[in-house]
Order: C-alpha cells, then structure tokens, then sequence
C-alpha cells in the first residue's frame, strides 16, 4: 500500500515545474498559494500575473502530468488566478506618469550589459527624451553607482517615498546607494522580490519619459517580479558576438516571448576592437553574431558598440563615455541606438 501524500510530497514534485520562458520553478516563485491532500485527491490553487492565457494553460498540463502519476492520486483540481479576476493581481501599466519603461537584460553576466544600460539611458536624453529614468535592478551586485560616479543616499519623503538622487539630468535608483560601498547585499528570494518592488512602485519616479531598468543576468526572481509588477513598453536584449553569449541571449529573448513583452532590439557589445595604432580591426570575439541573432527571430538589431579602453575607462571614472567623448564611435553607437528605440517606442 502506497504512502499517503502530504502537501509537503505535492509541492516537492511542483518545483520540476518551470514557470514558461524561466529557469526557475512555480513553487521557488511563490506563485503555489495553497495544497491541499484528501483521499487521493489534490487540491492546488495558484496565482498568476499574466495577461497571456497561454502561461496558466501550460502550467496546469505541466501540473498534472507531475502529480497524477503519483501513486494513490485518484484526482488533481487545479484552480489558477490571474490578472483581472478578483484574486490576481494586476499588472500595473508604467507608474504615472512615467510613460514608457525599457528593460536592458542580458542571458549572461559579462557582457556589459550595466554600462550599455547607463550610456543608452544618456543618449535617450541626447536623442530627445529629456526627462529619463535609470534604475539598477541588480540587488546582489549593482554597478550603476559606481559608473554614474556617485554614492549619494536617496532622501525619503514624509509618505516613506524613494526620492532617486539625480545625476547626469537622470533620476537614478540603485541597491548601491542604499548599502555602504562594500556591503554584500545577503538577501533571501522573497527580499530580493520586495526591494524590488519597493523600486519600482514607491520610489517617487516623477514626470519621465523613459525609464531605465538594468535587469541582472539571466532569466530569475527579479526578471518575474518587474514583468509581473510594472508593464513594459520593451526590452533590449544586450549580447557579444560568440556563440556561447547568444546561447543565453536566446533565453533572454525567449523569457520576455513568454511574457508577452516586446523586444525593442538586439545591440551587440564589444563588437569589435580598432587598434589605435594602426587603425586595424580586429574581431576579438567573433562578428557579426548579434545581427545575425536579430535577424532570426526578426528583430531589430540596434548596433554595434565597440570594444574601446575608453569605455572602461570612463565606466570607472564615473562619467559614461557618451557624455567624456561624445564623438567616439561608441558614443554614436550608443545615440544611433537609442534613436532606434525611441522611433520604435513612438509607433508603438
């Protein structure tokens, strides 16, 4: 005679079940509300923030092939909230009156992704949206701080609102500047899943045109919390040309194909190196591998931004190269692309 099943049993067999375009699983999400076990009947109820019907229909198949093969189980009810009935919650559009939100998110870390997330929010200034946002959604290890070249705290309203501090004309919000220069930031997933939401919802954003948002690597728990939070207008996702970038660009893409957010481009990062003293150039890490990527899902593709000493150097100075050395060519990169985006998010 088989063991009776426990909650505990049923929700050890939900964490095989991956959230659609995530690598992470329903019940590490929080998304698994109540388990219930009776006579071999399980019970589950969950909550979902999505608009696509796509997501809770992928979840429940993946849900019952899980548990119905489990010895004992006469029956699986599944019950799923989402977005627009009474138990989901509801996915804000951008916080009024920020008109437009763009994620910079990468499959991989190393790629650049946080400096190509500062210079394009600078050249989206340039490019004609004066009023931008810049907020740095990687908690364990923010870098923002440090390429805007300052360590000012955020001051706190009377109503216990993030005032961002301003740097550069960008209103800025980042862990780092909440945290002593050294401080490791030692947080547990559903912390992780609060700060985050606390930037995006009680930080007084004011009247902007576009925010910023540098998403960590990868596709996790705060990818999920801001799709699930705030309404994207897009994403840029940011790769280098080798193929084991690309491998996880694709997750990237894939994770926001999921979620129903648009993708706003590819832009390829270190694309190339030109020797200063010869002018050659040199492809250190392969060519052409973003474009090509963008052109297989149909994508735009924003540029390439090439590999200059400058950029780190400016990176570490606290001054990000489009605004150093404007006329660089990664500084045209960076503005060529942030007029893309901007076009796109005009006919959008």
């Amino acid at each position: 005679m088989p063991e009776p099943i426990t909650p505990e049993a049923v929700r050890q067999q939900l964490r095989g079940v991956k959230y659609p375009g995530f690598s992470r699983d329903i019940v590490s999400f929080g998304l698994v509300k109540e388990v219930a076990v009776e006579n071999g009947a399980i019970s589950l109820r969950m909550e979902l923030t999505t608009t696509d019907p796509h997501i809770p229909a992928q979840i429940e198949e993946q849900v019952r092939e899980r548990l119905s093969g489990l010895p004992g189980v006469a029956r699986v009810d599944v019950a799923i909230a989402t977005a627009g009935t009474a138990a989901g919650r509801t996915r804000e559009a951008a916080p009024s009156p920020v008109r437009h939100i763009i994620a910079v998110a990468s499959g991989k870390g190393g790629v650049g992704k946080s400096t190509v997330a500062a210079n394009l929010a600078i050249a989206l200034q340039k490019e004609g949206a004066p009023a931008v946002g810049l907020c740095d959604c990687d908690i364990y290890g923010p870098s923002i701080p440090l390429m805007l070249g300052t360590q000012e705290s955020p001051r706190v309203t009377p109503e216990q609102r993030l005032v961002p501090i301003e740097r550069f004309g960008l209103r800025v919000m980042s862990m780092g500047l909440l945290l002593d220069t050294n401080q490791p930031a030692v947080l547990r997933g559903p912390l992780v899943t609060r700060y985050t939401q606390e930037f995006l919802r009680n930080v007084d954003w004011g009247d902007l045109d576009v925010l910023v948002l540098d998403l960590p690597p990868g596709t996790g728990d705060i990818q999920l919390t801001i799709v699930q939070t705030v309404r994207l207008s897009g994403a840029v996702v940011v790769t280098t040309p080798q193929e084991v970038a690309l491998i996880d660009a694709r997750k990237a893409v894939g994770m926001f194909e999921k979620v129903n957010v648009p993708l706003l481009g590819v832009l390829e990062n270190m694309s190339y190196f030109l020797c200063p003293n010869d002018q050659n150039r040199y492809d250190i890490f392969g060519s052409g591998g973003g474009r090509r990527e963008a052109e297989r899902i149909g994508v735009p593709f924003l540029g390439e931004i090439p590999l200059e000493i400058a950029i780190r150097e400016s990176g570490d100075l606290g001054a990000p190269i489009v605004l150093a050395e404007p006329d660089r060519p990664s500084s045209q990169a960076f503005r060529a692309a942030a007029k893309k985006i901007l076009d796109s998010l005009s006919a959008s």
